[in-house]
């Protein structure tokens, strides 16, 4: 799914007709992500082109997901570069990156006020509701503006413990926003109802996903607009 500028701009186009709250640019899949000065002067046409559209920027580490290889002190130098730029809203970083790597990715955001997501990833299981509430709590307690969890549900028990995790973290230990995902088809019901147990955003797609079970934006927002209308969010 690695792209070129053609790609970027074709697809910013076709996702800001679609009027969405925020976007995300999953640089990892862009061919240029290694050439910085390239790579931020398509960012200032994209951000020419989505306006004032909040956007995240992501350059996801390869061993959670990341759709290529890029040597750590390549991506901190892209990051910050990215952040200083002032081109962008909030940055995606994975919990598991080194806590020097987070730490300077935290004093930079923070000096250029953009918002930092901290994220953990499972693309194998859903852990346990123990487990899934430290990590948020893990990701508080490093700086995060924002905490994220997305994980792998084998059936519908582990999407309710994804949940269960979520609404207990906001309703107690966590005091800052959370995002979290049950991927795959059994938790696209999460995508729908997150933000009844706690989740603050959900992720859905224009053309091409970046995560399984990511759903046409269309069709988030029917089954948003369903669920909310019968059960009115409760934060």
């Amino acid at each position: 799914m690695v792209v070129n500028k053609v790609d970027l701009s074709r697809q910013a186009e076709s996702l800001v007709a679609l009027a969405p709250d925020l976007l995300e640019w999953r640089a990892d899949a862009y061919d240029k992500v290694t050439i910085i000065q390239e790579l931020l002067s398509d960012l200032k046409e994209l951000r020419q082109g989505i306006g004032n559209i909040p956007l995240i920027f992501t350059c996801r580490i390869d061993r959670e997901g990341g759709l290529q290889h890029i040597p750590q002190e390549v991506r901190l130098d892209l990051i910050t570069a990215v952040i200083a730029s002032g081109m962008i809203d909030l940055i995606d970083i994975e919990l598991c990156n080194e806590r020097e790597f987070i730490a300077q990715v935290s004093k930079c955001a923070k000096m250029h006020n953009c918002r930092l997501i901290l994220s953990h990833h499972n693309f194998q299981m859903t852990p346990n509701e123990s487990f899934l509430v430290n990590k948020l709590l893990e990701a508080q307690a490093a700086g995060a503006d924002i905490a994220k969890l997305a994980v792998m549900p084998k059936n519908y028990a582990d999407v309710l413990t994804l949940l269960t995790a979520t609404n207990n973290a906001r309703n107690g230990v966590v005091a800052i926003p959370l995002v979290t995902i049950a991927m795959g088809r059994e938790g696209q019901i999460s995508r729908m109802a997150g933000g009844l147990f706690g989740s603050d955003i959900t992720f859905a797609i224009g053309s091409k996903a970046s995560a399984p079970g990511q759903m046409q934006i269309n069709d988030l927002r029917t089954g948003m607009a369903l669920l909310y209308e019968s059960c009115p969010k409760p934060f």
